[in-house]
């Protein structure tokens, strides 16, 4: 379509020559708007010869340019009849204007209430930890909680009593028991019985006929420990050779040698390695 040779006076403005084109073309305002980017409410108000709200007469003219191209009309005899009807070629226009004018004001933000419920958990979650992680390094490590059948208990006393040094002692019989004898003597019929006096350092483990640890560590030197179960107790020796063992009051002999790790088992009737 061209309007170079129309009568002036009978020459559509620049806003009815593009909405005419359009039509012709067959195209909505919607489809101009998104072919050519230029936004709707903008297409509307410069085919109502409204140019207000294309940000100054560079952008008016850029936009006329860039609509008259998408319907068919020749850029340049729009453009010059825009400046004839509106006072010549205009001043370019400072970008300021033009970013105000098309900048589309991005939403506000709502404030991300999720993530910092988030973040909130975390931390107390961290901080939790922390302080069980932390606060538990003061503490004791617990003990192996002991079962009523199975009662370990230590003593200082030596594996054999001190020898007297008094000659008319000597003469007499002796009335001071064996550890073996006093083992037999406290030795309840109705459990199993293992005392054990340690010679050197040992390691030893003793559980009961459950399964359930008893006890767990080092046995120093010339210290002693009995434990006791209604059937059966089941031992870990680290240092055999170094420990006497007296089960339900005799004494196991060649329980095993320095250095070497026995596991033995023993009932009511026993003292038989297990």
């Amino acid at each position: 379509m061209s309007i170079g040779n129309a009568a002036e006076e009978d020459r559509p403005s620049v806003g009815q020559a593009l909405q005419q084109a359009r039509t012709e073309a067959r195209l909505t305002v919607d489809e101009v708007s998104t072919s050519t980017r230029v936004r709707v409410p903008i297409v509307q108000a410069i085919e109502a010869d409204d140019f207000s709200r294309c940000g100054g007469d560079v952008y008016a003219r850029g936009h006329i340019r860039t609509l008259a191209r998408e319907v068919g009309l020749d850029p340049q005899e729009l453009v010059a009849q825009y400046d004839e009807e509106h006072g010549g070629r205009p001043q370019p226009t400072p970008p300021a204007a033009l970013f105000e004018a098309e900048r589309i004001r991005p939403e506000r933000r709502r404030p991300n209430w999720t993530a910092a419920m988030v973040a909130a958990i975390v931390a107390v979650v961290g901080f939790v930890g922390f302080t069980l992680v932390g606060g538990g390094g003061d503490q004791e490590p617990s003990k192996a909680k002991e079962t009523p059948s199975a009662k370990p208990t230590e003593t200082d006393t030596p594996s054999r009593p001190p020898e007297t040094t008094d000659p008319a002692e000597d003469q007499k019989p002796s009335d001071s028991p064996d550890p073996s004898d006093s083992a037999i003597a406290a030795a309840p019929a109705d459990k199993v019985t293992v005392q054990m006096t340690a010679e050197q350092d040992v390691w030893i483990s003793a559980r009961d006929h459950n399964g359930r640890l008893v006890h767990e560590g080092v046995l120093k030197k010339s210290k002693s420990k009995v434990f006791t179960d209604d059937k059966r107790l089941s031992l870990v020796l680290g240092n055999a050779g170094g420990v006497k063992l007296y089960v339900n009051g005799k004494e196991v002999e060649n329980v095993g040698e320095d250095g070497q790790v026995q596991r033995v088992s023993y009932t009511r009737g026993d003292p038989e390695a297990g």
